[in-house]
């Protein structure tokens, strides 16, 4: 098991940003970032490939955030700008091994396909 540890989050205004960081206890296979607002489910926010980089995003977020991967530090990252009301939430790490059977890609932004979570940091934007 892999011990998540995330820190970065706060409040800002509107159109502003924030980077997200989550220390690793160890390397994995794939890593992501989700959120969970007030009375709503988590959703899959960003995955990353740790072998390779290949990011993948939910639409809700692409073109404002980035999710990469500090190998050497096993940190994992999600710069957010241009930051919306909508997108107040817990923000949570996750990670699991890389899988040796065949999945969908749509599987990444998936909350029961990882194995590992962080406790979470709280973002709040304001309007």
């Amino acid at each position: 098991q892999v011990r998540l540890v995330e820190s970065g989050g706060g409040a800002v205004q509107a159109g502003g940003s924030l980077r997200l960081s989550c220390v690793a206890s160890a390397r994995t296979g794939y890593m992501a970032w989700f959120r969970q607002a007030p009375g709503k489910e988590r959703e899959g926010v960003a995955s990353i490939y740790t072998s390779d980089s290949d990011a993948y995003y939910a639409d809700s977020v692409k073109g404002r955030f980035a999710i990469s991967l500090d190998e050497a530090k096993i940190t994992l990252y999600l710069q957010m700008n241009n930051l919306k009301p909508e997108d107040t939430g817990m923000y949570y790490c996750a990670a699991r091994e890389r899988p040796y059977t065949s999945f969908s890609r749509v599987s990444r932004l998936q909350e029961d396909w990882y194995s590992d979570w962080g406790q979470g940091t709280e973002v709040t934007v304001s309007s």
